[in-house]
């Protein structure tokens, strides 16, 4: 009797036991599932840029000889037409002077053989080969001149000066590298962007309008004037599939230098977007796919061709049925073909819980 009453107990805690199991299954087949939300909204995309100043030039010799003098400092801002270096010009003062001199002396030629020539004692020939000789002269003069002048180098804008490259009494040739000079009163910033983000760029450009972007800069830190696209390169690179864009931005407290590093941030807007979470997707062989579920409550991959990316979110093309509804916890637990059971939520319950921002 009393092995009948134990077996019937074991018995009964395995049924127990099993009705358990049962209900943690349907429980776990109980899968959450969601649709596609369709909205206007915005997302940043973020661009590596280089910074240049709106002028950056190399600061040359003009002519061979010592350093003499440097009148300015690294680092220091400059007036245009400042006198910044001067070559020792000793050499070529003494050629103005030998220019100037032979000046004179085709002159008194010149006005000689003109009165000759009035008087009909010499031909108009001479007086021809005369007046050659005197602007032969004048145009050494001013030649030497010239190269005198290139002795003092002065500063063609306003603008900063960078590290010298040579020193005080340094011989210097033609040619030689001795500063740079940067005018830093607007920069201009170089991004890359891609063909297909061009094309939906140009796409919905407004007449007459720039677009906007702003300069996340190198600390972390975003600047705080706004900048605007205003030139776009003619060509793409072949390599990257890429093309140029360039943005001016204001730069008053000169903080902006020549050579920095950020990112760029453009807001961009997408009309009628197709947007779903990121959790629903799962990869294959760098393909995107989602679970669509039919009517039967079967699942079936679905290739997606995302757009744009946000956080948590894909934008992704219209290559989903209208209305229709897809898996989004559970990809791991399910095969294409699998039957399943559902609780249904609504996307902009399940949107705002991703950190999703929609207009």
């Amino acid at each position: 009797m009393k092995r009948i009453l134990m077996l019937g107990g074991i018995i009964a805690l395995l049924c127990q036991s099993c009705q358990s199991e049962h209900g943690e299954k349907e429980e776990q087949t109980a899968l959450l599932v969601t649709s596609p939300l369709r909205k206007d909204t915005t997302m940043i995309k973020e661009y590596v840029c280089q910074i240049h100043s709106i002028q950056h030039i190399e600061m040359r010799a003009l002519e061979k000889g010592y350093l003499q003098n440097i009148y300015v400092d690294e680092g220091q801002m400059v007036k245009k037409g400042q006198l910044m270096f001067r070559i020792m010009p000793m050499l070529y003062q003494a050629e103005y002077q030998k220019a100037k001199a032979e000046v004179d002396f085709a002159e008194i030629e010149y006005k000689n053989t003109k009165s000759l020539a009035d008087r009909n004692v010499v031909s108009k020939n001479e007086l021809a080969m005369a007046k050659a000789k005197y602007d032969k002269a004048k145009a050494e003069l001013e030649l030497a001149r010239v190269h005198l002048s290139f002795t003092d180098i002065k500063a063609p804008f306003d603008g900063i000066m960078d590290h010298f490259q040579v020193r005080l009494g340094s011989l210097v040739d033609e040619g030689d590298l001795l500063t740079t000079l940067s005018d830093n009163s607007k920069m201009w910033v170089y991004f890359n962007v891609p063909e297909a983000e061009y094309l939906d760029y140009k796409t919905h450009e407004k007449e007459d309008s720039l677009m906007k972007v702003s300069l996340m800069m190198a600390n972390n830190q975003l600047f705080k004037y706004t900048g605007i696209v205003e030139t776009i390169e003619a060509d793409f690179n072949n390599e990257t599939g890429n093309i140029a864009f360039r943005a001016t931005f204001p730069n008053p407290d000169g903080l902006l230098r020549h050579g920095e590093t950020g990112n760029i941030h453009m807001i961009v807007p997408f009309r009628n977007a197709l947007i779903i979470p990121q959790k629903a997707t799962f990869e294959i062989l760098e393909k995107k796919y989602v679970y669509v579920v039919d009517q039967n409550n079967v699942v079936h991959s679905r290739e997606i061709t995302v757009s744009a990316e946000m956080p948590d979110l894909y934008i992704i093309r219209n290559n989903l049925p209208p209305n229709c509804r897809i898996l989004l916890e559970g990809i791991r637990k399910v095969r294409d073909g699998d039957k399943i059971e559902y609780k249904y939520m609504d996307p902009k319950k399940v949107l705002p819980s991703l950190k999703v921002y929609v207009e």
